[in-house]
């Protein structure tokens, strides 16, 4: 999973989990994408500042200013739907909602499950240990003595298990709980996505502790080729509305507006 405001994971998880946040007009479970104007989009809502729900219980973030762009875009009446990351695809094929903007990686596992859309947005993975905490490297060989820290059910997850199997390895169920975990001494290491862990480590206290180790991590079976909006695979007709639409934000000036709220830098 690809992962700045606050860009730790937000703590309105149990709130998240239940929310729904209407842009447009309502549409009723029933209601399929094939009526062509109204969708429902599953976003996490807790991994800001691509997805968070702020102290007004409104829902923020990258993805959902991209989101809504799109639907304005493509002439769509969206409905987002707050959704606990580990059931975002499971609960996209048994038709909950018609679309995924929610940060979401494009590995070669999840696109034997859904159809992507073209990329919109993309980061590699990185290590983040502590200022003080001196290794020779990030290879599974430097790391065998250390404790590694991941977040459940992510591409780095996965990809931990297959490079560094060999590595004591704690899973933590939220990035917040990742990076705290790391702060305060219970791992020694995390492997996250740059994006989400760089406005921790630059504008937070906590973060301050540590910084990226080693070089970036970029390999497309595990962390796919940047962040992609994932649909059913038999919704062809929605994949090619927002990819015209995506397409036509980043032609205008649309895009690059949005990217400068969130980043100093672009992110495409």
């Amino acid at each position: 999973m690809l992962r700045l405001g606050s860009l730790y994971r937000s703590k309105f998880f149990a709130f998240a989990c239940a929310a729904v946040v209407s842009v447009g007009i309502f549409v009723p479970a029933a209601v399929r994408a094939a009526e062509n104007d109204s969708i429902r989009i599953a976003v996490e809502g807790a991994f800001p500042p691509f997805n968070y729900v702020d102290s007004n219980n409104q829902l923020q973030g990258f993805d959902v200013d991209i989101a809504k762009a799109l639907c304005e875009t493509a002439k769509l009446k969206c409905e987002f739907v707050i959704q606990e990351w580990t059931a975002m695809i499971p609960n996209l094929l048994d038709n909950k909602y018609d679309a995924i903007i929610s940060s979401m990686s494009m590995s070669a596992e999840r696109r034997q499950k859904v159809a992507f859309t073209q990329k919109y947005y993309d980061s590699p993975t990185v290590f983040i240990a502590r200022k003080k905490f001196d290794i020779a490297g990030t290879s599974a060989d430097d790391l065998k003595k250390l404790r590694l820290g991941v977040t459940a059910a992510t591409s780095q997850e996965s990809y931990a298990k297959k490079f560094y199997s060999g590595v004591a390895t704690t899973v933590f169920q939220a990035s917040p709980d990742l990076y705290k975990g790391l702060a305060d001494g219970k791992v020694d290491i995390i492997l996250e996505d740059k994006l989400a862990v760089y406005d921790w480590l630059a504008n937070t206290k906590a973060g301050s502790c540590c910084e990226f180790k080693g070089d970036d991590i970029k390999n497309t079976e595990y962390f796919g080729d940047g962040a992609g909006i994932a649909v059913r695979p038999t919704d062809k007709p929605l994949l090619d509305k927002l990819n015209a639409a995506l397409e036509e934000i980043e032609t205008n000036d649309t895009y690059d507006t949005i990217n400068a709220k969130y980043f100093p830098f672009s992110i495409r």
